[in-house]
């Protein structure tokens, strides 16, 4: 029993911690990070691109980094779901795990409701593992972003998706975490009050 006990708390360990970088020979593949830079929320905000889900009207904005084809940040969507009523969460794609991350990503910016969109990869890419949202039309223009996305965060020299940058609501410090968190874990990082039932 104690065995089953242990495995099961090193898989909830392995999938809260996140999709880490990896190396891919094809031309388009992202450099590897080197940290130049202290993390900025005001840049981020400046050059990064993305959705916004939540209070449109709130002064506590949360930005996020995710991979489309990165599980973690699935479960990351899910979890910040209850606290989008305490804040906004900008949903800022990146290409880091593979080319259909790209693709999906940009797909993603490109629909007419980016969050609407993004609950429908998220449920059929968690039920299967695999596949998600398929890209429609041109969207030349939002793979740029995603492009541009990507060297930001690599800018900054994080190393795994998906990565929460913000502002603590009660202390106004710089927050940065790398990694999925369930939404109790999640509202405490951020200084924000825990929904009830979580």
């Amino acid at each position: 029993m104690k065995k089953l006990q242990i495995l099961s708390a090193l898989l909830i360990a392995a999938a809260l911690a996140g999709c880490g970088k990896q190396e891919s020979s094809s031309a388009g593949a992202p450099a590897k990070a080197q940290a130049t830079e202290a993390v900025s929320i005001e840049t981020i905000q400046a050059e990064g691109s993305g959705f916004t889900v939540g209070s449109q009207m709130s002064v506590r904005t949360v930005y996020v980094f995710f991979d489309a084809q990165c599980p973690h940040c699935g479960a990351l969507w899910n979890a910040a779901k209850p606290l989008k009523g305490q804040a906004k969460f900008v949903w800022m794609p990146v290409r880091l795990l593979n080319d259909t991350s790209e693709t999906q990503g940009a797909a993603i910016l490109a629909a007419k409701d980016p969050a609407a969109a993004m609950e429908e990869h998220e449920v059929v890419f968690l039920a299967n593992k695999k596949g998600g949202i398929e890209a429609s039309g041109d969207i030349s223009a939002q793979r740029a972003l995603v492009k541009k996305n990507t060297e930001l965060f690599n800018k900054y020299g994080f190393a795994s998706i998906p990565t929460i940058v913000g502002k603590h609501a009660q202390t106004g410090a710089l927050v940065k975490r790398e990694g999925s968190l369930p939404t109790a874990e999640l509202a405490a990082l951020l200084g924000l009050q825990v929904p009830s039932g979580q």
